[in-house]
């Protein structure tokens, strides 16, 4: 069975990027926008619909695919958690899961997207692990989405993750994709590209 028939992609990039200075959404990697980096990255591995929770300014791009849900955050100063509680409401009943990608990690691999797909079970979250830490790409069956109701500010599912171990399957990834939070972060990229 394709494990991605039944899998959406939720890509918060509704962030205010106040340390990257300006909307990091538009900021450009390799003739890319970052956020146009992960939306393709989501499309490759088979996730559908995708779904993009963005700042009420951003329109959608032009090459944009038709299985694209744009939800525009009215409220990027609540924070992470408010953002991916939109995109998991967004999430169509007949999706199973959900993988949780963020718009300012470009290099997101689809190795480890496709890692969390092979390693679907019974428990309600799937997280990558490099080097002991737990980092999105995360995927969250359809039985956990209301776990993101109890979040609150910017921490997006850091807690549940720490508090409910029980309820995580951890899969093993070489590297977290970095996040680009400042210009110097964005140039570092550009320099290994």
């Amino acid at each position: 069975m394709d494990q991605t028939r039944d899998v959406a992609a939720v890509v918060l990039a509704a962030g205010e990027s106040r340390r990257f200075g300006g909307r990091k959404q538009l900021a450009r990697l390799e003739g890319r926008t970052l956020l146009e980096h992960v939306l393709l990255r989501a499309n490759a591995a088979g996730l559908r619909p995708v779904i993009a929770v963005v700042p009420v300014w951003l329109t959608l791009p032009a090459r944009a695919s038709r299985d694209l849900v744009w939800v525009r955050n009215p409220a990027p100063e609540r924070g992470l958690s408010h953002s991916l509680r939109l995109g998991l409401a967004a999430v169509p009943e007949r999706i199973g899961a959900a993988i949780i990608l963020l718009g300012d990690q470009p290099t997101v691999t689809l190795e480890a997207i496709e890692a969390l797909l092979s390693a679907r079970a019974k428990r309600p979250i799937i997280a990558g692990a490099a080097d002991g830490i737990l980092a999105p790409p995360v995927l969250i069956e359809r039985i956990g989405f209301g776990l993101v109701d109890r979040l609150s500010g910017d921490i997006g599912l850091r807690e549940v993750l720490a508090a409910h171990p029980d309820w995580v399957t951890t899969v093993a990834v070489e590297a977290h994709a970095p996040d680009v939070d400042t210009p110097d972060d964005l140039a570092i990229l550009r320099d290994g590209s």
